[in-house]
């Protein structure tokens, strides 16, 4: 019999049973609800609202439950209607009477509030963690490649030069940019709920304060009806997890590009690559191409979070059961992308000749012959004019500006003289990109050790 009979005359239909069930996605939070049971239960015995007896055997109990639960010897009930009721139901076997007394004071829905935030607050570490270490293998392989030249893109066009490490710690900024933003949620996840009963509170004297400091959690929630309603942080944490995605498709594709034939600057390991079934040439770059896809998925369960609760009133609906799915999803699939895209970019082959060869070929030093005229008295829109001149008479002739003989250079401007060359080389033109956040060995060196030392003093 469900634990909420005594209204009803009849047992509730099969199919209705099984419509209304949530068991078999918020199962995965039996940690968390055993330690919000074990805090409230700490709290009852200290207000005297439970004697010491029941509260020792409440915390028997509820400890053996987790104990048998992760040692496989305790199954769910497939019948139970969500994990907060099987625990419940499987305790109250175990000890009837002190069983009975743990949900004093307490509903399911600041129960489930509180058991929802514990596990988000538990997976932000999780996935912390998995950004910092995605972040570390970015810096070791970024070290290896600030002197590596390659074209940098605007409208996927060469447009000027710039280092792999350089292209590579744009991606690392993002993925802190990530990591700040779980640690802003964070603030707003892990709040205590629990006291708010089922909307307005209790009767009993509860102290709220005492539960949440138990937990380790930074406050309690002020205001009942928006304990157990509020999911702003679940959306707060599925649109961060979107977010983290959308970094990741955006490498995925420069990836998936980066290894074609057309660019050729990278080659995947074979261990994260796939073949083709029928043509024997193929080799795929299908876990950046999953990622991608992956991407679409967990902005889909951001934008289901944000549509089903939009239209609820106060307070708690049972349409709110329908934040975990999505909201589980979107956790598993970063969880799952994360790692494996770490280790396919720390085990890929750079080839460094083949973007040296790109960027050489692109014209991307025309803002640096620009620059040269500018140093030498030009206005720079003038300077511009002569440039892409010299750019057209280059594309007409099959020259490029290193090649262009200076008696041309000097047709479209006298101020050109031998030292352009020297201006306009690659190496020079990343050597004397000496602003903060620009693409120069020198200066991207002491950026990777600042994001190093970033991420270091954060663990």
């Amino acid at each position: 019999m469900a634990l909420w009979a005594g209204r009803f005359l009849k047992e509730i239909n099969k199919d209705v049973n099984a419509f209304n069930s949530s068991l078999s996605f918020d199962c995965r939070m039996y940690k968390q609800d055993i330690r919000g049971s074990l805090a409230h239960a700490k709290m009852l015995c200290k207000q005297g609202i439970i004697d010491q007896q029941a509260y020792e055997e409440i915390t028997k109990g509820l400890n053996d439950i987790l104990h048998e639960i992760e040692e496989g010897t305790l199954l769910f009930d497939p019948n139970a209607e969500d994990i907060h009721m099987f625990i419940e139901a499987e305790l109250t076997k175990r000890y009837p009477v002190s069983g009975k007394k743990l949900h004093t004071g307490r509903s399911r829905n600041d129960q489930v509030a509180l058991d929802l935030r514990l596990y988000v607050h538990d997976e932000i570490k999780e996935i912390d963690q998995l950004l910092k270490e995605m972040i570390k293998v970015l810096t070791d392989v970024a070290i290896q490649h600030t002197e590596t030249i390659m074209p940098g893109y605007t409208h996927l066009q060469r447009a000027q030069p710039v280092t792999f490490a350089h292209h590579l710690m744009a991606y690392a900024e993002m993925f802190l940019r990530d990591i700040d933003r779980l640690k802003d949620i964070d603030k707003r996840v892990y709040v205590s709920p629990l006291g708010s009963g089922a909307l307005a509170t209790t009767t009993y004297p509860l102290d709220r304060q005492f539960t949440a400091e138990e937990l380790g959690m930074y406050d309690i929630m002020y205001n009942s009806m928006d304990g157990v309603s509020d999911r702003d942080y679940a959306i707060e944490f599925a649109n961060a997890l979107a977010l983290i995605m959308m970094h990741l498709s955006r490498f995925s594709e420069e990836v998936i590009l980066w290894c074609s034939w057309e660019f050729k600057f990278i080659d995947l390991d074979d261990a994260y690559a796939t073949g083709s079934s029928i043509m024997p040439q193929k080799k795929n770059p299908d876990i950046a191409e999953l990622v991608r896809g992956k991407s679409a998925r967990v902005i889909g369960d951001a934008t289901t979070l944000l549509t089903m609760m939009k239209g609820l009133p106060l307070a708690y609906n049972k349409d709110m059961q329908e934040d975990k799915e999505n909201l589980f999803d979107a956790i598993d699939q970063v969880k799952l992308c994360l790692p494996v895209f770490k280790d396919m970019i720390k085990t890929m082959t750079v080839h460094k000749e083949k973007m040296r060869e790109a960027a050489a070929r692109g014209f991307i030093n025309a803002t640096d012959c620009a620059d040269y005229l500018t140093k030498k008295g030009a206005a720079f829109r003038d300077a511009y004019k002569v440039t892409g001149q010299l750019v057209a008479y280059c594309i007409d002739h099959q020259l490029t500006l290193e090649t262009l003989p200076l008696d041309v250079y000097k047709q479209y401007s006298e101020k050109f003289d031998e030292d352009v060359y020297q201006a306009i080389a690659l190496e020079t033109c990343l050597k004397n990109r000496q602003v903060i956040g620009g693409p120069s060995p020198a200066v991207e060196k002491k950026n990777i050790e600042r994001v190093k030392a970033k991420v270091s003093a954060d663990d």
